[in-house]
């Protein structure tokens, strides 16, 4: 094969073998919380996520945190009691830390190993997807940590004696912007 060819396709391939330090800072976020009971739908939603994430060595680490209290569900009485339910006075924030092969960071779909803290418990979630979609020196990502009230040892409030369903899946739409 000719020498040169060979130097091209050595040249060409140094970007996926050389993984470059980056910096990333949330810039906008959308959490929705879905609660579903027999009788009725809730969505409560959070703008208030802040996150800082770092890209080293072939790893992405990100952290997420947002406040119990931002969550809003139209219903001042329900935040309220959602907040009593989680035991948000206690434990006042939402920790989110994800990992995942930078590599995958030149891929329309990120897997990411999660590790949540709420309401004073930690669960762990592997491989949950991640929509990713670069646009100059932003990335929207899209996708939905599948949470679950007994994950968190909460107990499932109830309405009419009927409790809510144990799966309370959190979407995630948030806009990141490289440092």
């Amino acid at each position: 094969m000719n020498r040169n060819l060979l130097l091209a396709l050595a040249f060409a391939a140094l970007p996926l073998a050389a993984q470059t330090e980056s910096q990333w800072v949330a810039d906008q976020s959308t959490l929705i919380y879905h609660m579903s009971h027999p009788m009725h739908e809730v969505d409560g939603t959070s703008h208030a996520a802040r996150g800082k994430g770092l890209c080293h060595a072939g790893q992405c680490d990100f952290l997420i945190a947002v406040p119990v209290k931002s969550f809003d569900s139209g219903d001042t009485n329900r935040d309220l009691h959602m907040i009593e339910a989680t035991r948000g006075a206690q434990f006042p924030m939402i920790v989110v830390r994800a990992h995942f092969p930078q590599s995958q960071t030149a891929f329309s779909t990120v897997s990411a190993d999660l590790e949540v803290q709420f309401a004073g418990q930690t669960a762990h979630y592997t491989n949950v997807p991640f929509q990713r979609t670069a646009q100059g020196n932003e990335v929207r990502i899209t996708g939905t940590i599948p949470l679950t009230c007994s994950d968190f040892k909460i107990d499932r409030p109830s309405f009419l004696t009927a409790p809510i369903k144990n799966e309370i899946p959190v979407r995630v739409d948030m806009t990141w912007h490289a440092q």
